[in-house]
């Protein structure tokens, strides 16, 4: 079955560029809101969540901008997550654009467990 692509958006109002690049685009700061633990070896991260672990690939990183996996499981597919910081320019605020893709019937859960995961990432920026 198809995946189907999740787009989301989080305003970050007062969050600081750095420490939201630091808390998505290396391993310390996606500890603690993305992932349990995190290792990397050359362009390949295992996630852990209470034990159980996934790999994916680095698939593209733009400084301050954005950052791109690709599960294991996915290879050879168009499906990716990624983390893209955009700005307001009228306001100068900060948005945090999630793009995923997630079996239909997963859709909710999947939407439900980034809300979770972006709370956990404000409270970490003290948002």
């Amino acid at each position: 079955m198809d995946k189907v692509k999740i787009k989301l958006e989080y305003p970050l109002r007062y969050a600081a560029l750095n420490a939201l690049w630091n808390s998505i685009s290396s391993s310390f700061g996606l500890c603690g809101w993305f992932a349990d633990s995190i290792s990397v070896e050359g362009n390949r991260y295992v996630f852990s969540w209470n034990g159980n672990e996934q790999a994916a690939k680095l698939m593209q990183i733009k400084q301050n901008e954005c950052i791109r996996f690709q599960w294991e499981e996915d290879k050879g597919t168009d499906y990716f997550f990624e983390m893209r910081i955009t700005m307001i320019e009228l306001t100068g605020d900060v948005v945090l654009v999630i793009s995923d893709f997630a079996e239909p019937a997963d859709r909710d859960d999947i939407i439900m467990l980034w809300n979770r995961n972006i709370d956990q990432l404000k409270q970490r920026l003290r948002l």
